[in-house]
């Protein structure tokens, strides 16, 4: 993997997401490489869009950035790792994720976590201290490790997601799965379903449910996802969600559609400074 280091002008931007005020993103690219990420469609170094999963960027001011910011913005709702995974190998060197964290809690602003590694338990005390305003997020497509290796090479195994999910949730935090992207054939079979939800309930976590969308890179001949393209283009989601749902009810677990995708429209955080 190639580092490189960047300066940003802003730590924070304004989320397209829903529930989410503001998102952070302490690098950019990501190590994981997992073959359907979005991501890459709004990474604006070519170098880092071209090669994913080879380069991650490393935003050396953003600390500095982010004082500034809190002094001025509002208190909010952050997302931290809305774009790449904030605790992605290059964490464990740089804490850039902790000390954005570390930050925004002393700030009074409320932290909405999402990753794949489990390098967060490193950050257990902190999160534990700020469980009031804390919340993390699991992605978790499978929880077959060997079927997890295909699509997600280098994010932590799905058993160990798991285990830091409840690590965490016995902590008193609140915690909740990401279960997408839903890919046909892949993780949309009935096993995978009540496999997820029974880790959900077991672990008081809610599940947030989203399909695969197909992007111009997967066009691409020698891309893993080229040939499902006709099979996603006619997935009969809906009733999937409403089938899954159904599912989730069963077993009391709450299950909702998932986070739309991130907002093209030109970000501004002028509405939300003091």
């Amino acid at each position: 993997m190639k580092i490189i280091f960047i300066n940003v002008k802003r730590a924070l931007s304004r989320s397209g997401l829903p529930d989410l005020d503001y998102a952070l993103n302490p690098y950019m690219g990501c190590y994981h490489g997992c073959i359907y990420c979005y991501a890459r469609l709004y990474t604006w170094i070519n170098e880092i869009r071209e090669n994913w999963g080879e380069i991650v960027a490393v935003k050396k001011n953003l600390i500095n950035v982010l004082e500034k910011e809190i002094k001025y913005f509002r208190k909010g709702v952050v997302g931290v790792g809305t774009i790449t995974d904030p605790y992605q190998p290059v964490e464990a060197i740089y804490e850039l994720t902790r000390r954005s964290i570390e930050l925004l809690l002393r700030h009074g602003f409320h932290v909405s976590i999402q990753t794949k590694n489990t390098l967060i338990l490193r950050d257990t005390d902190l999160l534990t201290k700020h469980r009031d305003n804390v919340d993390v997020g699991f992605t978790i497509t499978s929880l077959n490790n060997k079927k997890s290796r295909l699509y997600e090479p280098r994010a932590s195994p799905p058993s160990m997601r798991a285990y830091a999910l409840k690590q965490l949730s016995i902590r008193g935090i609140d915690t909740w799965i990401f279960y997408g992207p839903v890919i046909p054939g892949y993780n949309d079979d009935l096993d995978t379903r009540t496999k997820i939800i029974e880790l959900a309930r077991e672990t008081g976590s809610r599940i947030l449910i989203d399909s695969i969308h197909v992007k111009k890179f997967m066009y691409n001949k020698n891309h893993p996802l080229h040939q499902l393209i006709p099979i996603i283009r006619n997935y009969p989601w809906k009733r999937f969600l409403s089938e899954t749902i159904k599912l989730c009810r069963e077993y009391n677990v709450e299950c909702i559609p998932g986070f739309a995708e991130p907002s093209k429209k030109e970000s501004t955080l002028d509405s939300f400074m003091h």
